[in-house]
């Protein structure tokens, strides 16, 4: 990165008038991401929360299969979304991307409360799958790109603890709303809160400076820059390929690390909806009230939350690389014994611990190809990462829903563990070919971080 494009601040006046308002202005990006990953948490969450009542009830005519395959519906509207998130936004901005999804997802719930049909029903899930998951990638790549120093992984946990946030606060919701108003109000309530945030989105969440500088507006990328105490990469002397981000996941010998990393989030995704959906559902057909039920998604999530700022923490010290086998592999142990049958104060701590494992080593998946990337490439990287992912995503809450359905849901939790084995053992795949590459000479683009771990 060259000086050139530092704030124009001499070093002194920069550190006495600029460090702590650009410090503040940095926390606000990192804020307001977090908000709105909240919501996009809630809306994720809310219909796994609500369809123990629905099934119950037999709202909309859904059975176990029917709801696997709406749930199946939103995560693919979640793999078309994220896949193109990265490249929309490199085109028409980060900015314009956030706030498209936000108001997306937000629109689609609401018409989730008032459908009347499982086929309407299952269409808004699938819209709402779209926008939900066209914001994480990007999210997630603003955190990265507004944090200074070595604690990227540490922006990335902190941003995700929102979505662990919004999936501990939406089993309260349909608890305290669903027995006296009905499940459509879990959808409705659960919409609310894009309502205050997303106006605090629209006066202070800027642009990115990196994609400003790609669309070749050089100086307002600078002011930027200079706001927020940034480092800007050398701008390039000739027009940008608008597909260099994608061609970068393949040149040379990276296609085999992409190909592990995206399998690796493949078995994560499988994991996190998979479980967060089925979660209540499976505990209920094992012999669990529904209280405890629901109270698990929330020990769950909040497990989650926990797990995120210990494992960004972590690392930002040993590399993501590392803490994701090694997380995988716990969570294979912890997800196998949610299943074993224990006394429900023992089985809330191992469903807390299997929280804190599962969605962390997932995002840490995330961290892992951040860093992995140069910054102009990095929001392609995550999008197309957590995109193909969505495919795992995809296939848990069917997978799921088609064990119920068969009377197996002892079963579920055992093939939930093999998909964290698997994970764990793609990423280490992943490590080894990166470490082919640097002793044979990489054939990534050049300025890629090296990456500990």
């Amino acid at each position: 990165m060259s000086s050139r494009y530092r704030s124009a601040l001499p070093k002194n006046a920069a550190s006495a008038v600029a460090a702590d308002p650009s410090r503040r202005s940095r926390t606000i990006v990192i804020a307001l991401c977090w908000a709105l990953v909240f919501i996009d948490g809630i809306d994720t969450f809310i219909y796994g929360s609500a369809l123990p009542h629905m099934l119950g009830s037999k709202a909309l005519g859904l059975t176990d299969a029917s709801a696997g395959d709406i749930g199946s519906y939103t995560t693919f509207g979640m793999l078309v979304g994220t896949i193109l998130s990265g490249t929309v936004s490199n085109w028409v901005g980060r900015r314009k991307t956030v706030f498209t999804s936000v108001v997306v997802f937000t629109i689609a719930t609401v018409g989730c409360g008032f459908a009347q049909s499982a086929g309407v029903f299952g269409f808004f899930r699938l819209v709402c799958g779209f926008g939900l998951g066209a914001l994480l990638p990007i999210a997630i790549s603003y955190g990265m790109e507004f944090t200074t120093g070595a604690r990227k992984a540490l922006a990335t946990g902190v941003i995700m603890t929102a979505h662990q946030t919004g999936g501990a606060v939406a089993p309260l919701l349909a608890l305290w709303l669903i027995d006296d108003f009905g499940w459509r109000s879990a959808f409705l309530v659960g919409a609310i809160p894009a309502l205050i945030f997303l106006p605090l989105a629209l006066k202070l969440l800027p642009e990115s400076p990196t994609n400003l500088l790609t669309r070749g507006r050089t100086g307002d990328a600078q002011a930027l820059a200079g706001t927020y105490g940034l480092e800007l990469p050398e701008p390039k002397g000739h027009a940008a390929d608008k597909l260099e981000s994608i061609k970068a996941l393949f040149r040379g010998r990276q296609w085999l690390t992409t190909l592990c990393f995206w399998l690796t989030s493949f078995a994560g995704l499988l994991l996190v909806y998979g479980v967060g959906q089925w979660l209540p559902k499976i505990m209920g057909d094992l012999g669990y009230d529904t209280g405890d039920s629901l109270l698990f998604s929330t020990f769950l999530n909040v497990g989650g939350i926990v797990g995120m700022l210990v494992a960004g923490r972590l690392a930002d010290r040993v590399g993501p690389r590392r803490i994701v086998i090694i997380w995988f592999a716990l969570t294979a142990v912890f997800v196998y014994l949610m299943g074993v049958h224990m006394s429900v104060v023992v089985l809330y701590g191992v469903v807390f611990l299997a929280g804190l494992l599962l969605f962390s080593g997932q995002t840490m998946v995330y961290a892992t190809v951040g860093s992995h990337h140069v910054e102009e490439d990095r929001p392609t990287a995550l999008s197309w990462v957590s995109g193909i992912g969505r495919f795992g995503a995809v296939f848990g809450p069917w997978m799921g829903g088609q064990l119920l359905a068969a009377g197996h849901a002892d079963l579920g939790f055992s093939m939930f563990a093999v998909a964290a084995v698997f994970g764990a053992v793609m990423m280490a795949l992943a490590a080894l070919t990166i470490r082919v590459r640097a002793n044979r000479g990489s054939g990534d683009r050049k300025g890629a971080p090296a990456m500990a771990g």
